[in-house]
C-alpha cells in the first residue's frame, strides 16, 4: 500500500479530548476527520507530534528523525497538513529524541521543523507494513516512498549480505573506545561483538549484529559520519566475515553473548599513538548543529549524542559507574569545591569525598555514567596545582556521607542541592559547550562596569600570565580570555568560576575551542 493510504480507516485511541479536529486530505479522499494535537509541550508520549515539515518530504526522511534514538514502530503521514506522527517503541526513547532536538533544532530539505509530545499515547492504524523494522530494506520498498531528493544510492537498497560491518575511523583527534562504538551501534539492534585493532595506523573494529538487517541499518545511517564535532569520521563496509571469533573480554574484544571470557592480558584499547591524540587540543563533541549531507539528516550527530547520554534525560540514569577516583592530588591544596568546580565543566557533581587516610585522593560522584567517562577522559593526566592527576571509574557505587556528628575535618561534602550544576536542564546550552581542558577560557555573565582591564588584573591574580583578551563584538557580557599554558586556565577557571563581579554578577568560566 503506497504511504498515501496511511488514513483510510486509522484511528487513534486517545484519552485526552483536548484536541483540536482538522481535515485531512489522502489520495482524494477529501474531509476526513482527524484529531491533531494543540498543546505544545504535554506529558511525555512514545507518539511524536511532528510539524512545519516541507511538502515533499518522504515518510523515509521521517522515521530517520526517530531511528537513532531507538526503534521506530508506526508512523502516519498528514500530508495535507505538513504535519506528522512518529511512534518509537518505548517512551524513554522520545523522552531523549525531544530533549535531544530541544538542544538542536531538526531540519528536514534544509527546512526548520517542530517535536512534541503527542496527546495521544499510541498510533492505531491499519497499515501493518509499518510494524516491520521501519528503515530496514523492505520497508523502504514496500511504503514506495520516493527516495528522491535524497542521496541513499541504489546500492545501499541491495540486501545486506553480512550480519558484521568493517569500521575505520578517520581524523581520530579523539579516543574512541569500545565501548562508545557499542552505545552508538546499539541504537540500531542488539550488537553481539566487536574486536578493535589498529592497522596501518589507523584505528579500525569489527562489529557483528544478530542480523544482516541491523547492519544494514547502521551503516545507511553512521557511514560518513563524525561521532563528535569535526572528528573521528566513520567509514563502515560490510566485512566478509560473517561470524567473529572472539578469545577474551576486554578493552579491545567483547563478545556480549558471553560474559564468561577471561579478560587474557588486559592489554589497553589504545596503542601509544593514538593514546597520544589525548592530547591535542580539539573541538571535542558538542551536539553538532550542522547538518550533515547524508540522507539521513543528522542521524549519526543524535546517535552519538543520545548514545553517549550528553543529553539531559529527568528521571533516566544512563549506565555505568558515577564514581570517579581521582590520584595524584596535591594534598596541600586540593579542597572539595575546587574539584567539584573543575569535574563541574563536565557533569554535575553530586558528592566529593577526600580519602582521610589517603589525602592526595579523591571519590568524586557524578549524576550519571556519561558524565563520568566524559570528565574521566578530559582530566586524565590534567595538571592540577602542580600534579599530573590520574582520573580513573572507582569500584565504589556511591560516596558515602560522614555519619551524623562525625567530623571529618569537611574532608566529605554533598553538592546534591548545588545551584550551580551547569547541566541540571535538560537541552542546555551547556551540552554544547563541552571542550577539553585549553588554555583560552570562555567567560560570560561579565557586568557593563567591568572593563578589559579589571579581567587580565584577576586573571594574572590567580598565578598565571594572560597572553590575549577578546570581548564579544555582539555581546559585552561575554569574552575570550588566554592564559599562557592549559594547567595555568584550569588553575584561573578553579579560583574565579562563580566569582562575584559585582552588580549581582557571577562570573562564568569555561574551557573555549577557539583561540584569540
Amino acid at each position: 500500500r503506497g504511504s498515501d493510504e496511511l488514513l483510510s480507516g486509522s484511528v487513534l485511541n486517545s484519552p485526552n479530548s483536548n484536541m483540536s479536529s482538522m481535515v485531512v486530505t489522502a489520495n482524494g479522499n477529501d474531509n476526513k476527520k482527524f484529531k491533531g494535537d494543540d498543546k505544545m509541550d504535554g506529558a511525555p508520549s512514545r507518539v511524536l507530534h511532528i510539524r512545519k515539515l516541507p511538502g515533499e518530504v518522504t515518510e523515509t526522511e521521517v522515521i530517520a528523525l526517530g531511528l537513532p534514538f531507538g526503534k521506530v514502530t508506526n508512523i502516519l503521514m498528514l500530508k495535507g497538513k505538513n504535519q506528522a506522527f512518529l511512534e518509537l517503541a518505548t517512551e524513554e526513547a522520545a523522552i531523549t529524541m525531544v530533549n535531544y532536538y530541544s538542544a538542536v533544532t531538526p531540519h528536514l530539505r534544509n527546512q526548520p521543523i517542530y517535536i512534541q509530545y503527542s496527546n495521544h499515547k499510541e498510533l492505531k492504524t491499519d497499515n501493518t507494513l509499518n510494524q516491520v523494522y521501519l528503515l530496514s530494506v523492505t520497508a523502504v520498498q514496500a511504503t514506495n516512498a520516493p527516495i528522491s531528493g535524497t542521496t541513499v544510492s541504489e546500492s545501499a537498497v541491495t540486501p545486506a549480505q553480512s550480519p558484521v560491518l568493517r569500521i575505520i575511523i578517520d581524523n581520530m583527534y579523539y579516543p574512541v573506545t569500545l565501548d562508545v562504538l557499542h552505545q552508538i551501534f546499539s541504537k540500531f539492534g542488539a550488537v553481539l561483538k566487536i574486536i578493535t585493532f589498529t592497522k596501518n595506523n589507523q584505528f579500525q573494529a569489527l562489529l557483528q549484529y544478530g542480523d544482516p538487517v541491523n547492519a544494514q541499518q547502521a551503516k545507511l545511517a553512521l557511514d560518513g559520519q563524525n561521532i563528535y564535532n569535526a572528528c573521528c569520521t566513520l567509514r563502515i563496509d560490510f566485512s566478509k566475515l560473517v561470524n567473529l571469533n572472539v578469545k577474551y573480554n576486554n578493552d579491545k574484544s567483547r563478545d556480549y553473548t558471553r560474559p564468561d571470557l577471561p579478560s587474557g592480558d588486559g592489554q589497553p584499547a589504545l596503542d601509544p599513538a593514538i593514546a597520544a591524540a589525548f592530547a591535542k587540543e580539539t573541538s571535542l563533541l558538542a551536539v553538532p548543529g550542522a547538518l550533515s549531507p547524508l540522507a539521513i539528516p543528522n542521524a549519526a550527530a543524535a546517535a552519538a549524542a543520545a548514545a553517549a547520554g550528553r543529553v539531559g534525560m529527568p528521571g533516566v540514569s544512563a549506565g555505568g559507574n558515577t564514581v570517579l577516583l581521582v590520584s595524584n592530588l596535591n594534598e596541600e591544596m586540593v579542597t572539595p569545591q575546587s574539584l567539584f568546580t573543575l569535574f563541574g565543566v563536565y557533569g554535575d557533581v553530586q558528592r566529593v569525598k577526600i580519602l582521610y587516610n589517603k589525602k592526595d585522593s579523591a571519590l568524586i560522584q557524578m549524576a550519571d555514567g556519561n558524565q563520568s567517562q566524559l570528565a574521566m577522559s578530559h582530566l586524565n593526566g590534567q595538571k592540577m596545582y602542580g600534579k599530573i592527576i590520574r582520573v580513573t571509574l572507582s569500584k565504589h557505587q556511591t560516596v558515602q556521607l560522614p555519619r551524623e556528628g562525625l567530623d571529618d575535618q569537611g574532608l566529605t561534602k554533598d553538592f546534591g542541592n548545588s545551584p550551580l550544576h551547569r547541566f541540571k536542564k535538560p537541552g542546555s546550552k551547556n551540552f554544547q559547550n563541552i571542550f577539553p581542558p585549553s588554555a583560552t577560557l570562555h567567560l560570560s555573565n561579565i557586568p557593563p562596569s567591568v572593563a578589559e582591564e579589571d579581567l587580565r588584573t584577576l586573571f594574572a591574580n590567580t598565578g598565571g600570565t594572560v597572553k590575549a583578551f577578546k570581548f564579544f563584538q555582539r555581546d559585552h557580557k561575554m569574552a575570550l580570555l588566554q592564559m599562557s599554558t592549559v594547567e595555568e586556565a584550569i588553575q584561573a577557571l578553579i579560583d574565579l568560576h562563580n566569582y562575584n563581579l559585582g552588580e549581582n554578577h557571577h562570573l562564568r568560566v569555561s574551557f573555549s575551542k577557539s583561540t584569540i
